[in-house]
């Protein structure tokens, strides 16, 4: 299917706001994949010998999705694609309850690496995943939206900071407890009730009783859309990066089945991906094995093998031009941009490089290069991690993209439709 970049970025804007947590946005693409026919295997039960056909795994908010063709990988190895499903925010604690100057307000930390200013002042609500206990006393998980704006961090006033502009720095601790209502003398407000009220309204075919713990995650409301004269970005939160889960997954379902292909989209990227669902855990590896008959074939499958690491890159800012080396600044609707760094913060080498440059090439789509200035310390995505770990050839590749990290971030509008036309062809390629 040939999509237009509008056809293509309403579907990704449907998809951004439906998303406001690492485990919705897995729920997003579950309901994307079962919609095509994809088939759910629980990583408990025996799978046995898979015949050929489309199946998707979840552990915790990490997803896997793959086809089969029903060839031998180990002759043929399998086309890979990663991404991360989580991003930047403020999660609230497990005695997170504050009342201060009669207002209630929550106690949050900060997850991963967050611009922190734009978060003042916006239109603020709560989403994330609930651990309950059934009337039987067994523990269950829903995941809950409020959608509505129930908080908001006002900033402090120019009149009592005057050096705000020049000089403003931020104390998590003290500064990012939103604000959610106003309290009378002698009222309290007890969080694990509301969201036990919030998960009866949401889920009235499920007997939930008492709520024992939460993973909820402060969002901004605003919706993502398609912006400037020329409609020539897209504008939302966590584009960085479920913009690329969202293409990964199109690529995947658009591809013509004749080579085995899979996508991963792994949690935690963004705080080192050391968990149990993160891609220093072993949910790839474990589902790859499974996928042949021994050790010696999943090593052959392997070296066979390559994966696309995508994960948003930062374009040249008019602004601050100089924070780019000078031949390396990507541009926004310019095409995809792969990421290079001598230190193997990204997975990129030149045999992936040039297997990828001509791809676009071959595509008729233009490719861009990014590395830091040397004088910079350069960032990491899941590639070295994969790599390491699985042991398979990579390439770090991404979308332009300005504001990563903030609570909203820009990117060009024609661009993701370029990276689905390269990944198609890549999951086709013999």
């Amino acid at each position: 299917m040939k999509y237009t970049p509008s056809d293509f970025n309403q579907g990704l804007c449907q998809f951004l706001d439906a998303s406001p947590t690492p485990y919705h946005a897995v729920a997003s693409l579950q309901t994307l994949l079962e919609d095509k026919g994809f088939e759910q295997l629980h990583e408990a039960d025996s799978w046995g010998q898979l015949n050929a056909g489309h199946y998707f795994v979840i552990r915790e908010a990490s997803i896997i999705a793959f086809t089969l063709t029903g060839d031998d990988l180990s002759n043929t190895g399998i086309r890979m694609v990663g991404a991360h499903t989580d991003s930047p925010c403020l999660k609230v604690k497990p005695k997170p309850e504050k009342v201060q100057q009669s207002l209630f307000q929550l106690g949050v930390e900060v997850y991963g690496g967050a611009l922190l200013n734009p978060w003042f002042d916006r239109d603020l609500s709560l989403a994330g995943r609930v651990s309950y206990e059934d009337p039987q006393g067994q523990i269950a998980q829903v995941i809950i939206d409020f959608k509505d704006p129930i908080a908001t961090i006002p900033s402090l006033a120019i009149h009592l900071d005057r050096e705000a502009n020049q000089n403003r720095s931020i104390n998590p601790q003290l500064h990012l407890p939103p604000i959610l209502a106003q309290m009378d003398d002698g009222d309290k407000l007890d969080f694990r009730a509301l969201l036990e009220q919030q998960c009866r309204q949401q889920h009235p075919e499920i007997n939930i009783g008492r709520v024992l713990d939460y993973e909820m995650c402060f969002y901004d409301t605003q919706k993502a859309a398609v912006m400037g004269l020329s409609a020539d970005f897209i504008t939302s939160a966590r584009l960085d990066n479920l913009l690329s889960c969202y293409v990964g997954l199109q690529s995947l379902l658009a591809a013509d089945n004749t080579r085995s292909a899979l996508l991963v989209c792994n949690d935690h990227e963004e705080v080192g991906s050391q968990s149990v669902s993160g891609a220093q855990g072993t949910f790839l590896q474990a589902v790859l094995q499974r996928l042949v008959d021994g050790n010696e074939a999943y090593q052959r499958m392997v070296e066979q093998s390559l994966m696309i690491s995508a994960d948003n890159a930062h374009a040249i800012h008019p602004n601050y031009a100089d924070k780019h080396d000078a031949e390396h600044g990507p541009l926004l609707n310019k095409g995809p941009v792969i990421k290079t760094n001598a230190n193997q913060r990204y997975a990129t080498s030149s045999q992936t490089s040039a297997l990828f440059r001509q791809l676009c090439e071959q595509n008729d789509v233009p490719v861009q290069d990014f590395v830091v200035r040397t004088d910079m310390a350069c960032g990491s995505t899941i590639g070295p991690i994969t790599s390491s770990h699985i042991g398979v050839k990579t390439i770090d590749i991404g979308l332009p993209t300005f504001a990563m990290h903030s609570i909203r971030e820009l990117a060009g509008s024609q661009d993701a439709v370029m990276l689905h036309k390269v990944l198609t062809a890549y999951f086709n390629q013999k």
